[in-house]
C-alpha cells in the first residue's frame, strides 16, 4: 500500500509536465526545447543529491564499465520517452496526452515476458522468463476504461491532426519508458540506489539531449525566458521529484510483477491532476457526469490494485543479468 502511495505522489508531479508542455508550445516554444533542457536542468540537481550522499563514484564506475548498455537502455527509458512526449504535446492538448500516456499502465504488464526470476528447484537456481499477471491485466484494462470515460466528452473537439500526431508518439512514449527503467532496475538494482540510477541514466542520455537543444539552436533559435523557467520547473517537479518517487516505489516492487502492476498503474492518477490543472490554471471547464463516472472507475481499480497486492505472494527474487529482449 505504501509503494502505490508514492506512486500517486508521483503521478501529481508528472502531471506538471503535461500542464506546462501544453503551455509552452501554446506560447510558441520549440519542443525539442521543452524536451532537452528538463533533462539538463536535471544534472546538477541529481549530482548534488549523489554526491552530498557520496556515492556518486560508483556511477561513473558504472557507466565506463557497461557504457554501452547504460547508454541504449537510457536512450530508450529517457529519449524514446520524453522526447515523444514533448513533440506530441505541439499538436494536442495535455488532457488528451495525458489520457493517451495511461496505455503504459497496460504496456508495463505486457513488457514482462521480458524478463526473467530465479526460482530454486531443490538447491539448484533455475531461470525462468516471468508470465503476465492477468488479474493485474484486467484490474488495469478497467483503469484504462474509466481513462477512456474521462476523455470522452473531450473527442469531438479533436482534429485528425492532434489526434494522429498528439496519439501516436504518445504511444512509443507508454512502451519505451516502463521498458527502460525495468531494465535498468533488473541490471543495476544490486549495485545502485534510485538516485544513482537516475543520474546514471540521465548523464547516458545527456549525448542526446545536446544533439536535440543544438538542433533547436539552429532551426528555432534560442528558448524564450518563459520556456527557460517552465522547463526548470518541469526538471524539478517531474524529473527529479516524480521520477525519484516513481522511481523507488517500482524498484520496491521489483520482484513481484503483480505489485509493480499497481504501482504502474497509479500513473493514471496524472489525468485527474491534469484535469484539476487546466481548471485552476488554464481556465478549463468542469468535467462532466460521464468523465466522473470515469473518475470512479479509475479510483476504484486501484483500490482493485491495492487489495490485491495485499493478497499477493512472498517476492521472488529477480534475475539481475541483462538477459535477451
Amino acid at each position: 500500500m505504501r509503494e502505490i502511495l508514492i506512486g500517486v505522489a508521483a503521478s501529481m508531479f508528472f502531471a506538471v509536465t503535461f500542464i506546462l508542455n501544453r503551455s509552452m508550445e501554446l506560447a510558441g516554444g520549440s519542443w525539442m526545447w521543452s524536451a532537452s533542457l528538463r533533462f539538463l536542468f536535471m544534472v546538477p540537481f541529481l549530482l548534488l543529491i549523489v554526491l552530498v550522499r557520496k556515492n556518486g563514484k560508483q556511477v561513473f564506475l558504472e557507466l565506463k564499465e557497461h557504457p554501452l548498455i547504460w547508454i541504449g537502455w537510457s536512450f530508450v527509458g529517457f529519449v524514446l520517452f520524453y522526447a515523444p512526449l514533448t513533440y506530441a504535446a505541439a499538436y494536442g492538448p495535455g488532457w488528451l496526452i495525458a489520457g493517451t500516456w495511461q496505455i503504459t499502465i497496460a504496456a508495463g504488464i505486457l513488457l514482462t515476458p521480458f524478463f526473467y526470476t530465479t526460482v530454486y528447484v531443490g538447491s539448484r537456481p533455475e531461470k525462468r522468463r516471468e508470465r503476465v499477471p492477468i488479474r493485474s491485466l484486467l484490474i488495469s484494462f478497467l483503469i484504462l476504461a474509466g481513462v477512456c470515460l474521462i476523455q470522452l466528452p473531450h473527442l469531438e473537439k479533436v482534429t485528425l491532426l492532434e489526434l494522429t500526431a498528439g496519439v501516436f508518439p504518445v504511444l512509443v512514449a507508454a512502451f519505451c519508458y516502463p521498458l527502460g527503467n525495468r531494465k535498468m532496475m533488473a541490471f543495476s538494482s544490486d549495485r545502485l540506489d534510485t538516485f544513482q540510477r537516475i543520474l546514471g541514466m540521465t548523464l547516458a542520455s545527456l549525448p542526446f539531449w545536446l544533439i536535440l537543444s543544438t538542433t533547436a539552436l539552429v532551426t528555432a533559435g534560442p528558448p524564450a525566458q518563459g520556456q527557460v523557467l517552465q522547463s526548470f520547473i518541469v526538471a524539478v517537479c517531474s524529473g527529479v521529484m516524480a521520477t525519484t518517487l516513481f522511481f523507488i516505489a517500482t524498484d520496491r516492487s521489483r520482484h513481484q510483477s503483480g505489485k509493480l502492476a499497481a504501482v504502474e498503474a497509479t500513473q493514471s492518477t496524472q489525468v485527474l491532476f491534469v484535469l484539476l490543472g487546466e481548471v485552476l490554471l488554464l481556465s478549463a471547464p468542469l468535467p462532466g457526469l460521464t468523465a466522473f463516472f470515469g473518475i470512479g472507475i479509475l479510483v476504484t481499480g486501484i483500490i482493485l490494485h491495492s487489495l490485491t497486492v495485499k493478497k499477493g505472494k512472498a517476492p521472488v527474487r529477480r534475475d539481475v543479468t541483462l538477459k535477451r529482449a
